[in-house]
């Protein structure tokens, strides 16, 4: 493998969850991918920070792969990014670590699309309400990639699902492979739109 992906993944209800069961059912059988439950690691938010560093500072593309709680993440994404992201290591003149490698978000909405505009409900799109997280990306010289997004989660079907966890699944097999340069992703609204806009 050329390139090795860590999943940081965050639900506090994992096993109730029909969509994120299914998009990684497979991840741990794929080589080059280390997928980490920080909820499974961390019951009492007590976060191993050499640990974490370490982790992040031997992958290439960092995944946040949680549900949209709030406009958000689940709360223990937050308590990582305070407690892992030191000043001197991830950011600051003398805090490199994370230099030149990508940072990308998985997420699922209870929601559907259309509610994430102006006009909607929730009356922003997602890449505005994700802008905190592009900055982060950006103070720690890290290459910010959209999202990939699957919406209404508690509507959609089972198949739908399948499609999303096998274009996901290619996703990272084609980066761990060196066949996909994700720069070229970089000012879209979200990766579904350049993989395949059928799976939106």
């Amino acid at each position: 493998m050329e390139n090795k992906i860590l999943i940081l993944f965050a639900h506090p209800a994992f096993e109730k969850s029909r969509v994120n069961r299914t998009l990684t059912k497979n991840l741990h059988k794929i080589e080059g991918i280390t997928f980490h439950d920080l909820y499974e690691a961390y019951p009492d938010f007590d976060i191993d920070i050499k640990k974490e560093q370490q982790l992040l500072a031997t992958h290439d593309l960092i995944v946040f792969h949680h549900p949209f709680y709030w406009y958000s993440s689940p709360s223990i994404i937050k308590e990582y990014l305070d407690l892992v992201l030191e000043h001197g290591w991830a950011y600051g003149h003398e805090g490199h670590a994370l230099e030149g490698k990508y940072l990308m978000h998985v997420i699922t909405t209870g929601a559907k699309e259309e509610t994430y505009c102006a006009q909607g409900r929730n009356h922003y799109t997602i890449e505005q309400l994700l802008t905190p997280m592009e900055q982060t990306a950006s103070m720690c010289n890290l290459n910010y990639i959209p999202p990939y997004m699957v919406y209404g989660s508690f509507s959609i079907e089972q198949q739908k699902i399948e499609e999303h966890r096998k274009q996901l699944e290619n996703f990272y097999l084609d980066f761990l492979n060196g066949n996909l340069n994700l720069k070229n992703f970089q000012g879209e609204c979200d990766i579904n739109t350049v993989l395949n806009p059928k799976t939106k």
